[in-house]
């Protein structure tokens, strides 16, 4: 790592100014920031430490949903009772993320901007056409090594795939990210590579996210997180899926039901293809397998990332059938 400055913000305002100035990178709970400079990713000119700043640790609900702090640590929220009965999928998606060390010191906020685990973005040593890192050189992992990598939301710049479990559930949630100044939908927080896959998330220079509000409702409370990867523990999805469910009085038909994928796209994946296909019908374990299948229009394979097409299917198909007990 190289020398850098350091300031400790005393507000809001102190860090946005700061953080304005360039080659200035935040720092909280600094999971992800020591990470990416130990690799040679980030080398920040100077940090901004957010971690002191009051009133952004809380989590506070009520009868509209919840609040949750940017700088509320990834374990206090997954731990919490209030989001564990009203919002499992919430707490299941960062229970089934890293390790409990990291939990306790990683943010909420931090999780969020958390940067791809791509090799080749991350080994700017040994690849230097890398379009994250360096826009316009090219994207090393098209021909590589692809298992790993993204079957949706892909372009010729960037396969790289979104790596985090929370923000999947904040995109099936309906859930609202709280930028201070202006507030966006978790789906149109995080944005598709295109031609710019350097540009993950739609935070202007000296914004910060400040909040994450999720509405209250009984998609969230009946809500679950399921993830396969290649261990049990510590291991990023090849792919997963948050699912919330509604049902009718009869208790056989779908009032409303809410998909998200993780794990095989380049941005947190709603499935409303598959939503559209099984609200107002049974819950039926043979037209859940059929709808699950749309998830993947569009999906393009690069070799060894191919398994993905078939699987994110099943990973919806099983979630939902657990969810309403035809498991």
């Amino acid at each position: 790592m190289r020398d850098f400055s350091y300031f400790r913000a005393g507000s809001l305002d102190d860090a946005r100014q700061h953080a304005t100035q360039p080659g200035a990178m935040l720092l909280a709970g600094g999971t992800t920031l020591l990470d990416l400079a130990k690799c040679g990713v980030a080398e920040p000119d100077s940090v901004v430490d957010i971690s002191h700043l009051s009133g952004l640790s809380q989590i506070a609900a009520d009868a509209d949903g919840v609040t949750i702090g940017a700088l509320a640590k990834m374990e206090d929220v997954a731990r919490s009772p209030g989001i564990r009965a009203d919002y499992p999928a919430v707490s299941q998606s960062l229970l089934l993320a890293a390790s409990p060390q990291l939990r306790n010191m990683a943010t909420i906020g931090g999780n969020l901007l958390q940067r791809t685990r791509c090799p080749y973005f991350r080994d700017p040593a040994t690849f230097s056409a890398c379009n994250k890192r360096n826009p316009g050189s090219g994207c090393s992992a098209i021909g590589g090594v692809t298992r790993n990598h993204a079957v949706l939301g892909t372009s010729e710049a960037c396969i790289a795939v979104y790596p985090g479990d929370l923000a999947v559930a904040l995109v099936a949630l309906d859930a609202t990210i709280d930028l201070g100044g202006r507030k966006v939908t978790a789906d149109d927080f995080f944005v598709l590579p295109g031609d710019t896959p350097d540009r993950e998330t739609i935070l202007e220079r000296g914004e910060m996210v400040v909040a994450v509000l999720i509405p209250a409702s009984p998609i969230a409370r009946h809500s679950t997180y399921l993830k396969i990867r290649d261990r049990q523990s510590y291991e990023f999805a090849t792919a997963s899926a948050a699912v919330g469910l509604e049902m009718e009085p009869d208790g056989r038909t779908v009032r409303d039901i809410r998909v998200a994928l993780g794990g095989v796209a380049t941005k947190p994946w709603r499935a409303r293809a598959v939503e559209e296909a099984l609200i107002g019908k049974p819950l039926d374990a043979g037209i859940i397998e059929k709808a699950s299948r749309l998830a993947m229009d569009g999906a393009i394979a690069h070799g060894a990332n191919r398994y993905k097409i078939e699987l994110a299917p099943r990973v919806i198909a099983r979630t939902i059938l657990n969810l309403g007990g035809l498991a």
